[in-house]
This record gives structure tokens, sequence and C-alpha cells, in this order.
């Protein structure tokens, strides 16, 4: 055999054995990436609503995370701080639903999703953020209004019938 023979039929592994590898490789590289990316977005967010909740510590007078929020007397000034936190946090919300929610989810992505649909329904629960959801959703992403607005009434009808 000559080499020019065993180099044509190393250039046929090649073509046979690595160009499949090549691109299995390639696609586990880039499935990986998007996970990578997918995570990122989620810890950016978790960050965001972090921040949010030290707002939320900041005005503790207001009793956002103790208080129902029915019956509770505000006065005009702190309405206003409630309501431009009640502002955040929907904006948070509705960046978390473009990033992350599909209808059709991975594992993975249903599993970081999950995180936010339980922020959603324990603020939808406060009659106060159910009160104020019409105003707050105004020129929001018809999908997230959509969606939000579902677990608001889930949540309403839950709560009554305990």
């Amino acid at each position: 055999m000559s080499w020019l023979e065993i180099l044509e039929a190393l250039s046929y592994a090649v073509t046979i054995i690595g160009l499949p590898l090549a691109i299995a490789v390639y696609i586990l590289d880039r499935r990986k990436e998007r996970m990578n990316d997918d995570e990122e977005v989620y810890l950016q967010l978790a960050d965001d609503y972090e921040k949010f909740l030290k707002l939320v510590l900041d005005h503790a007078d207001l009793r956002l995370m103790t208080a129902s929020g029915a019956g509770q007397q505000l006065t005009a000034e702190q309405l206003e701080r409630r309501n431009v936190l009640f502002e955040i946090l929907v904006a948070l919300f509705e960046r978390a639903y473009i990033l992350v929610y599909e209808d059709q989810m991975s594992r993975q992505a249903a599993r970081l999703w999950q995180t936010w649909e339980d922020y959603m329904r324990v603020w939808c629960r406060r009659a106060d953020f159910r009160e104020m959801m019409p105003k707050l959703l105004e020129g929001e992403d018809p999908d997230f209004q959509r969606h939000i607005t579902r677990i608001a009434a889930e949540e309403r009808k839950q709560l009554s019938a305990a």
C-alpha cells in the first residue's frame, strides 16, 4: 500500500468518523451554551427580584410582606409608594415572562419558570395587588397580561373557596 493510498484511506476515515463527531460536539456545545444563557438570564432576574425585596424592606411600613393588603389603612404617601413598588414588580414579572416563559419548555426552562410563577401567585393573593392590576397592566405585553390575569383569577377563586 502506497502513502497515497494510506492518506486516501485516512481521509475517508476522517470523513466517516470525524465529521459526524464534529457535528455532534458542535450540537452538544450549542445546547450547553443555550442552557448557560438561560441560567444567566434567570440569575439576573433573581438578582432583580432580590433588589425589589430590598425596596420592600426599605418600605416596611407598607407591610407588603406580612399583610394581605385588605383593610389596611394607608396614607396618601404610603399608597403612592405602594403603587410604585407594584409597578416595579409588574415590570419585573413581565420581563421574566418575556425572557423565560415559552409554551413548550424544556425541563430546565420549566424549572426556572416555576419560580416566577410562584412569585406571581404569592403577589396575586394580595387583594390590593389584584385591585391595582388593571392599571398596572396597561401597555404591557398582551400574552403576559392574559397569563398574570389568569393567575390572579385562580388565586382569588382559591382564596374565596378557603
